[in-house]
């Protein structure tokens, strides 16, 4: 029988940065995942999205030793420009990173490189064991530890068991805890362009109808300008738009993209994403917590994903500090912190959503209207960037 002090299940990013952040602390982290983290750009099922990681997920990530690595291959958002394409006239604005702050609002990876990174400072640390090629196949939740058996016929037990391992998440399931699910019939084509301007490291998210148009800054190479886009969009429209040669869909993303960076070119491979919601009725149950997208997925719309699960694995971080590990004062006060935060912003996230997907002309005017109004009064502003920021742990 392995002794652990916590076992995460799942290596992605949240996986990898839960590993990274619990494992500084000296507690026993063993991670396990089915598959070894993909981390070369060009490697098969490599994941082309990109992440902005905003300035609570950089202390988080510079605690667990991890932000030194990171931080040359990050390209900084320092402006977020929210424009409404649908009318006649496009309504657009600015927000300012400086209005509030004297860093920028966050810094944009290459999903692969965030693993690669990770995972360099996952193998650094003598406190974290990592097991991939296994998943758990049984969990066993008793008042003093869990038990869990491996698919490789290995026998742990563990004080917690941090369940990171997605939106269908098995440790999930064997907890017994249930998920509510919304599906917005949307699929994301992720790819990334170069462009004829500066994109000033400026964000970009362009409104018309069925979902956000979003281009989010790369670091230039050879003397380019790049972007990594967001396409959302009607399902049955993207599933076309994915089967078209190069031009003609570089053609239509360009019309999307209402000249807001001059001509784009395709300069990478595209991938799609089906869009939903999930939030699990609980965050907890005995020994279990469930953390990022087992815990709750929601529209890549605002860089709250990964934001959020991150600061699921700060709550856990200082949880541990002031609790017995997986004691059910730890959890309960977990469940207490997190799940009022992530439901509202997960609301939050469907709203807005589901503005972007209207068609119909009043809605689209009121939300042109919108952008200006909260741009435009300043305490309002200013408020909206902090809680877009602030993902309180």
């Amino acid at each position: 029988m392995i002794e652990t002090d916590i076992l995460i299940a799942g290596a992605g990013p949240a996986g990898l940065a839960a590993a990274c952040a619990l494992g500084a602390e000296g507690h026993r982290v063993t991670l396990v995942d089915p598959a070894p983290p993909i981390t070369g750009e060009d490697a098969p099922g490599a994941d082309l999205r990109t992440t902005a990681l905003l300035q609570p997920a950089r202390d988080l990530l510079d605690r667990a030793g991890a932000w030194s690595h990171l931080a040359p291959h990050g390209s900084e958002l320092w402006t977020m420009r929210i424009m409404d394409a649908s009318g006649p006239s496009p309504v657009s604005r600015d927000f300012d990173a400086l209005d509030i702050s004297d860093a920028p609002f966050g810094w944009n990876f290459p999903n692969w490189l965030l693993r690669r990174e990770l995972l360099a400072r996952v193998e650094a640390l003598d406190s974290v064991t990592t097991r991939v090629g296994t998943s758990v196949t049984s969990l066993l939740q008793r008042e003093a530890h869990a038990r869990l058996r491996l698919s490789d016929g290995s026998r742990i037990t563990a004080q917690l068991v941090l369940a990171c391992d997605g939106k269908n998440s098995p440790l999930r399931a064997m907890a017994g805890i249930e998920a509510r699910s919304v599906d917005y019939g949307q699929t994301a084509i992720v790819f990334a362009v170069s462009h004829a301007r500066p994109h000033d490291n400026v964000s970009i998210e362009i409104h018309r109808q069925g979902g956000p148009f979003t281009l989010v800054p790369l670091q230039s190479t050879d003397d380019t300008h790049r972007s990594a886009v967001v396409w959302m969009d009607d399902a049955a429209k993207q599933t076309r738009r994915l089967a078209l040669p190069d031009a003609d869909f570089e053609a239509e993303a360009n019309i999307r993209a209402a000249d807001a960076l001059g001509p784009l070119t395709l300069v990478s491979r595209r991938a799609g994403w089906p869009i939903l919601s999930r939030l699990a009725t609980r965050l907890t149950a005995r020994r279990v917590a469930l953390a990022a997208e087992a815990a709750h997925a929601m529209p890549p719309i605002g860089a709250q994903g990964l934001n959020t699960s991150l600061a699921d694995i700060a709550a856990i971080r200082d949880l541990a500090a002031k609790h017995p590990l997986g004691s059910a004062p730890m959890l309960a006060a977990y469940q207490r912190r997190r799940w009022p935060e992530i439901a509202a912003r997960m609301a939050g996230i469907d709203m807005l959503n589901r503005t972007s997907i209207a068609g119909k002309a009043p809605v689209q005017a009121a939300r042109a209207r919108g952008v200006g109004l909260i741009h435009d009064v300043a305490p309002v502003r200013k408020m909206l960037m902090r809680m877009g920021l602030n993902h309180a742990a």
